[in-house]
């Protein structure tokens, strides 16, 4: 698909505003930039949400996989990304530090700042808003960095909201990678398949072996095609009815021992709460 025009007017940025980017929340939230909107070297991704039932923008590997992190979070509840900055108070606190607000080079347009996730979850009994921007430590000490951030960790502060930046050292990359693994099988769009979840929990529990040899004996025991049982597996996980230690690589080779299979009633909340 081809990327628009990435250059900044006012005009462009009037129309921004009147398509509601940057309002909504939840499946009405409308991020401020997609993945169509800015240039990629291929690692932009986007996603339905498991909260949010919408297609979420990211536009980076590091983005996309903070992301993976917050939807399958039980204490997240709404994830808005690319969320924009008032522009008038990014001008104003930029003004104060005796900063110069980012341009577009080419117009000399003041561009609209924009904080990688605005995140909505509970704390204890309390309902806040924290956000949250992605950055590799090896970026955190050049100077435009440091002067962005300034202006962004600034403008949260004033708005009351708890603002942080979040390296790939906080990304463990066996978390990601399993999260990741089980992502697409969320939701089940087989519906002849649902009625055969609880079956093959049941079958699970009680036999011996390999995961993934069980899985394939599983289709072939009830005549279902090759790797239905392994969606419903990744299903179950993503839905928390089987435990998998997150912080391994988890490897379908692995005997059943490595996995426990919860009582009904036992998975309290599932990820999309």
């Amino acid at each position: 698909m081809a990327k628009r025009q990435t250059g900044w007017t006012e005009e462009k940025i009037a129309r921004y505003y009147k398509e509601g980017r940057g309002g909504g929340e939840l499946g009405n939230y409308k991020p401020w930039l997609t993945i169509q909107d800015v240039p990629s070297d291929g690692r932009a991704h986007r996603d339905k949400g498991w909260k949010t039932k919408r297609d979420h923008h990211l536009l980076s590997d590091k983005e996309y996989a903070y992301f993976c992190l917050l939807d399958c979070s039980e204490d997240v509840i709404d994830i808005r990304e690319q969320y924009p900055l008032n522009r008038e108070i990014t001008t104003e606190i930029a003004d104060k530090l005796n900063m110069r607000h980012p341009l577009y080079s080419v117009t000399q347009t003041p561009i609209v700042m924009t904080t990688d996730f605005l995140i909505t979850c509970r704390r204890g009994k309390e309902i806040i808003n924290i956000a949250r921007t992605i950055k590799m430590e090896n970026e955190l000490n050049k100077t435009s960095v440091i002067r962005k951030f300034e202006i962004e960790r600034v403008y949260w502060e004033e708005q009351g909201v708890d603002w942080g930046i979040v390296t790939e050292k906080e990304l463990h990359k066996e978390v990601i990678d399993n999260l990741k693994w089980m992502r697409s099988s969320f939701e089940l769009f087989d519906f002849e398949e649902l009625p055969f979840l609880d079956l093959l929990l049941n079958e699970l529990k009680e036999k011996k072996g390999s995961i993934l040899n069980n899985l394939n004996r599983f289709d072939e025991q009830y005549s279902l095609e090759r790797g239905a049982a392994l969606t419903l597996f990744r299903h179950a996980i993503a839905n928390k009815l089987i435990k998998i230690d997150l912080y391994k690589k988890f490897h379908l080779t692995g005997d059943l021992s490595t996995i426990e299979i919860l009582e009904v009633g036992q998975n309290e909340k599932r990820w999309a709460t």
